[in-house]
């Protein structure tokens, strides 16, 4: 949720990332239609509630002729101090509803626009260049039998698969990598819930726009989670925290689904948009006096990964309104798959600033002893769709893989995955 004194106080701040977003502007002046009535509401509520309390005093004391009336007077204020209590209780949702419409507002320099108009940061690492022809990670994935397509569309239907073998070996060998950088850094590694109730997966901003991509259990009232994220911000929902000494982060490791609903026709083909996979979450909880530095810390770890697996990539500035409702800045970091002849994200980090906080009502205790909600951020530092790039980049002609250096102390030693006869 947006800070209400911004929507009092520079509300055109909150029009100028409507219109970065292209999303609605008009939505800013409901919003502050909604929270002019609110306070009507309470004001009016509570002069009358004092004007109840006054009238009540009087009752007692009164000479007995005018007990009767003064009685029905305060029956009547109770009538309507009950009344307008609704009508507070009727302002505040209709204001919660109105301001919970509105995403982040997004940071200066963002580039305003949609998908395509991100701005390219860096390219980084040597596309890879081949004197024969490539293959896919489906083909690579079929030789090395480590990657099962058919029978996964057998047992659960499209986009599901089975990692075998050294594929699933290596999806092992690219999370525990990932893994250990983050405990190098600082995070506290989580094996997290991949079920959480509806107020956590709504405050940390999933089911707005983008619901239909989440899977519903609708007897249990629980939703399947796409992102360690969502039960990571969720873990200090209603706390206050010691950020004394610096920030709190953690590493969410967790099965994630999504419906891909909307996505037909697009990369139908191997692993690349599927309904399950695994994914290390790095989060953290920061004065948010300290987000922007924190969002550049996590985005160093990320490219440090790829560097480090050999991978060709580079970073974009994601524009406004591809940000999702949550996030007030996103970086993508996009590997070259050759086999495509372009770069797929492959990772991203996000800065939410207090946007996820303030629904969630995760606070920090402030120098002046005050309580104020937290800025958070998160980003990948490994998933199942790393190893489409890395089968692609290291192939070789007869259709062996070769391990980074990096990951085969996670495989044995193993240099060089060979096809399977």
């Amino acid at each position: 949720m947006i800070d209400p004194q911004l929507l009092r106080e520079n509300p055109d701040s909150l029009r100028r990332s409507q219109e970065a977003r292209r999303a609605s502007v008009d939505l800013v002046d409901e919003a502050i239609a909604a929270d002019q009535a609110r306070r009507e509401a309470i004001t009016a509520f509570e002069s009358l509630r004092a004007e109840q309390n006054a009238v009540g005093k009087t009752v007692a004391a009164a000479p007995k002729d005018e007990k009767a009336a003064l009685v029905a007077q305060a029956q009547e204020l109770s009538a309507r101090v009950k009344q307008a209590q609704h009508e507070v209780t009727a302002a505040e949702e209709e204001f919660a509803r109105v301001v919970g419409g509105l995403p982040n507002v997004v940071l200066d320099g963002v580039p305003a626009g949609g998908e395509a108009d991100f701005v390219t940061l860096r390219e980084e690492g040597a596309v890879p260049r081949f004197d024969f022809e490539p293959r896919d990670h489906v083909e690579l994935g079929e030789l090395l039998d480590a990657i099962d397509l058919q029978r996964g569309v057998k047992v659960s239907g499209s986009r599901f698969y089975f990692l075998k073998g050294v594929g699933a070996r290596l999806e092992l060998a690219i999370m525990n990598l990932a893994l250990d950088r983050a405990l190098e850094a600082g995070f506290t590694p989580m094996i997290t819930p991949t079920l959480v109730t509806p107020e956590v997966m709504s405050g940390t901003g999933f089911l707005g726009e983008h619901a239909d991509e989440v899977y519903r259990l609708r007897d249990d009232d629980l939703y399947l989670t796409g992102t360690s994220e969502v039960a990571l911000a969720g873990y200090h929902a209603d706390e206050i925290l010691d950020l004394s000494g610096g920030p709190l982060r953690y590493a969410g490791w967790s099965t994630c689904y999504r419906r891909e609903a909307g996505s037909y026709g697009k990369d139908t083909r191997g692993i690349i948009r599927v309904h399950q996979f695994q994914k290390l979450e790095m989060f953290s909880y920061v004065d948010p006096a300290d987000a922007v530095a924190e969002h550049e810390a996590l985005l160093a770890l990320q490219e440090g990964m790829l560097r480090s697996l050999g991978l060709a990539y580079r970073v974009i500035d994601v524009a406004a309104g591809d940000l999702g409702s949550s996030a007030a800045r996103k970086f993508d970091v996009e590997a070259w798959v050759p086999t495509q002849d372009a770069y797929r994200e492959l990772t991203s980090t996000s800065n939410c600033t207090t946007f996820q906080a303030r629904r969630l009502d995760t606070r920090y205790r402030t120098a002046s002893g005050k309580t104020a909600p937290v800025a958070t951020l998160n980003g990948t530092l490994a998933t199942t769709r790393w190893l489409v790039a890395i089968l692609e980049t290291h192939q070789q002609a007869d259709g062996s893989v070769v391990v980074p250096e990096v990951l085969r102390p996670y495989l044995g030693g193993l240099s060089v995955m060979e096809p399977v006869a």
